[in-house]
């Protein structure tokens, strides 16, 4: 009997590119059948266009075919986690819509799990051709961040394209938090796994939907959600500058002891405190920034809201 692989493929606004991506999906099918069934799971995450009819009219057509449409947009780790939540497969997949991520690698990453007995079978860009300088400058400094701030063991040109065993997402979903950065939950839960390597490819049709800003608000997520060095460095620095203030005191009360010299520069005092008083609201902020997602995890809201699905 054969097995059955989910295919989790979160969509927001993307019309134009799931024909295409379903076209190379009937290929890998076609090259698996009587190995290996599938069922392709597309989560509408409140697309704007006609992303849903879209889907809809696909899974008339094809039995294969399901989806899961939210009420609104809750972004693409929520999508993810519905996606876990409703695939039935033994293996499981989550990829792109768009191509970035190849379908074609598929039958090698059964061939992994199968036969060198991996547990997840995980991809990584060797180059980013195609991608701002800017962007591709960043995304390596936060790799190397994280790697060395939190337990969770994250490769640098990481993708969201990976095959796991029915185990590793049971343990995903073991893990209902409601701020989430999948990539480090992947490194976190462990498991054994095989990195894949391929050349960037470039989106098959429509705009990238991650901003500079939503990336950059995605590497605090994670930076938050896996590690509290971001505390123990404001603590460091709040020790270090008391330390600093009060050797500066110790000295003006020699000073004016020894010599009798009024305390005089008011634009150095000024610089001082407004040194003194940028550090405290670095501080503050970044507790802030721990409490805001602690408040948000005890409000218990759900992840997503789903509107309908089949």
């Amino acid at each position: 009997m054969s097995k059955l692989c989910s295919c989790i493929v979160p969509c927001f606004n993307e019309e134009e590119v799931i024909p295409l991506y379903y076209e190379e999906m009937q290929k890998v099918r076609k090259q698996e059948e009587g190995k290996i069934d599938f069922e392709i799971i597309f989560i509408d995450d409140g697309s704007k266009d006609k992303t849903l009819e879209v889907i809809k009219k696909l899974s008339e057509q094809d039995e294969c075919i399901h989806y899961v449409s939210f009420s609104r947009n809750f972004g693409k780790e929520a999508a993810m986690y519905a996606g876990f939540e409703h695939a039935n497969g033994e293996y499981v997949v989550t990829m792109d819509v768009d191509l970035q991520d190849p379908p074609h690698l598929i039958p090698e990453m059964i061939r992994c799990i199968e036969e060198e007995g991996y547990d997840s079978v995980a991809t990584r860009r060797v180059t980013r051709k195609g991608e701002p300088p800017i962007r591709s400058f960043f995304a390596r400094r936060f790799y190397g961040l994280i790697n060395k701030i939190s337990d969770a063991d994250i490769v640098d040109g990481a993708r969201d394209f990976r095959m796991m065993k029915r185990d590793m997402v049971n343990a995903i979903l073991s893990m209902p938090e409601y701020n989430r950065f999948t990539k480090g939950i992947f490194g976190w839960v462990g498991f054994k796994t095989k990195w894949i390597e391929f050349e960037n490819v470039e989106r098959a049709a429509g705009e990238t939907k991650w901003s500079f800003w939503k990336l950059f608000r995605y590497a605090l997520e994670g930076i938050i959600a896996f590690s509290t060095v971001p505390l123990t460095i404001v603590s460091l620095i709040g020790v270090i500058v008391c330390i600093i203030a009060f050797l500066f005191l110790l000295f003006v009360v020699i000073r004016a002891t020894i010599f009798g010299d009024p305390v005089a520069g008011w634009p150095s005092l000024i610089c001082v405190i407004s040194f003194l008083s940028g550090i405290q609201l670095l501080g503050i902020g970044v507790v802030g920034m721990y409490l805001s997602k602690t408040y948000l995890e005890t409000k218990k809201r759900p992840i997503y809201i789903k509107k309908e699905s089949k």
